[in-house]
């Protein structure tokens, strides 16, 4: 069974926090703002970190009611490898390792000029029966130069 699986993100328009930190007007302001979301089948919102914080992402859909202090970004879509594991506890070591192999078996290599997202996938009814939050590891890829 394979762990890792590969995902294709279309170009997209997302709504961004901007960069932040936990705890900063920024990202409280977009978390409210994403609590107010009706919850579909999958998430939309993505996370990733980069030099002075994280930005928080959110799929955008024509109509949406966005607040002034939020902006929508264009999204460069493409090829993920996504792992999964338990929030906040993640062998980083180990997954790396995993997805890698499955790079190299499958004809990918890492696309460093995008980042890293991640994103919960637990339900809070799951969350309240398991006692933790899943999430999804999205690595950047494309075909393997040959």
């Amino acid at each position: 069974m394979q762990s890792v699986r590969i995902y294709e993100m279309p170009d997209c328009k997302m709504v961004s926090s901007g960069i932040g930190m936990f705890g900063d007007e920024k990202i409280r302001l977009f978390e409210e703002w994403l609590s107010s979301q009706k919850r579909g089948m999958f998430p939309k919102d993505f996370l990733f970190c980069m030099e002075g914080g994280f930005v928080w992402l959110y799929q955008y859909e024509e109509g949406m009611s966005v607040p002034d202090s939020l902006k929508i970004v264009d999204f460069p879509g493409g090829l993920y490898a996504v792992a999964a594991d338990i929030d906040q506890k993640t062998d980083q070591q180990l997954m790396k390792a995993e997805v890698d192999r499955f790079l190299q078996e499958n004809g990918f290599e890492r696309d460093l000029s995008r980042p890293e997202l991640g994103n919960i996938i637990t339900s809070p009814l799951a969350k309240e029966i398991m006692g933790y939050e899943q999430m999804d590891y999205y690595t950047p890829v494309k075909p393997k130069k040959q």
